[in-house]
């Protein structure tokens, strides 16, 4: 059985609830156990306190009093090496408000039952639900009104157990699924617009998942799968990827897209960038050369330039607005 963090209902710590809600935000809090200035370790950097966009002006009041509006549900146990967890998220924002998400190494399955998003980097508005590819770069994003949203987070070979299609054509992309021809996923979809409850929810969408497990190749999967661990445990090379999954390197790279979604040496960066994230929030007081150093980097040049492709800001840049911290090695 998947359980749900509510915050009111259990009385979650309100750090938890911050670092949830900054997942979707693209933005990470300093909160150290209540939401409020004299506990906050560093305030004056903090996004949460700042008020320096229309977003926290307006919405930050507005969530803190009803943390009901949001809950991380996460997946029951046989879903659980293929789905991080479920995002359910509900905000009114009376006034345009803006916001920057940043790449996470994650696809994503997203149900949009309030406001449509407007992708300002894209020019276009995101669709009523979408499969995300992997991302390159960051995005900004704009609403205006009631967004209702439920996000299905995959673990990075994850959607690939579900969609027949290959990942890699989902880069970059927030893909209608009205445009997938999958009339199961239509379905879902509307019937998730008639559900209110997130347990609920959370219960027809494992349903659909489960039905679908074993859509992509055993064998690959598993391959993948080690793949990933030894990423995780810091394996950059792709060379020694490519030996990990035993296939050849061409090989190696045309599974590793169609189930990732991105090729070994873009979908790598992505990783550099989230360690570093990762060790900046772990190591507060490294140093940009050491950080740059461990990371992988040619030499602190070369970080800030990377650093700065996938959020926008330099390293110090970001660390004035807010505590670094990677959704990938959460």
């Amino acid at each position: 059985m998947p359980y749900a963090i509510d915050a009111k209902a259990f009385s979650l710590n309100p750090m938890d609830v911050c670092r949830a809600y900054a997942h979707l935000k693209g933005l990470r809090p300093t909160i150290r156990s209540m939401p409020n200035k004299s506990e906050c370790r560093r305030h004056r950097k903090c996004p949460f306190f700042t008020m320096r966009t229309n977003l926290f002006s307006v919405l930050l009041s507005n969530f803190l009093q009803k943390m009901d509006s949001f809950q991380v549900i996460q997946p029951a146990a046989a879903l659980s090496q293929y789905v991080k967890n479920y995002w359910f998220m509900t905000v009114h924002s009376e006034e345009q408000a803006s916001e920057r998400v940043i790449p996470t190494g994650m696809m994503s399955l997203v149900f949009h039952r309030g406001e449509r998003i407007f992708a300002s980097s894209d020019n276009q508005w995101q669709p009523r639900a979408f499969l995300g590819g992997q991302d390159s770069t960051y995005g900004d994003l704009s609403y205006r009104g009631t967004i209702d949203m439920i996000s299905v987070e995959f673990r990075p070979a994850g959607a690939k157990a579900f969609f027949k299609l290959p990942m890699n054509e989902l880069f970059e992309q927030t893909v209608a699924i009205d445009s997938l021809n999958d009339p199961q996923l239509v379905e879902l979809e509307n019937r998730l617009s008639d559900v209110a409850d997130p347990m609920t929810c959370v219960y027809l969408i494992e349903r659909f998942l489960e039905k679908r497990l074993y859509l992509s190749d055993a064998y690959n999967q598993k391959r993948i799968n080690a793949v990933m661990q030894a990423i995780y445990c810091g394996q950059q090379n792709i060379d020694k990827l490519a030996q990990t999954a035993c296939l050849g390197y061409k090989q190696f790279k045309r599974i590793f897209a169609d189930y990732i979604g991105a090729n070994p040496k873009d979908y790598l960066r992505v990783v550099r960038f989230q360690k570093a994230l990762h060790t900046m929030h772990i190591q507060p007081d490294i140093s940009l050369v050491q950080l740059a150093f461990d990371c992988g980097y040619y030499d602190q040049a070369h970080f800030n330039k990377e650093f700065k492709q996938f959020c926008g800001y330099t390293p110090t840049e970001y660390m004035t607005v807010c505590e670094p911290y990677s959704d990938f090695f959460s």
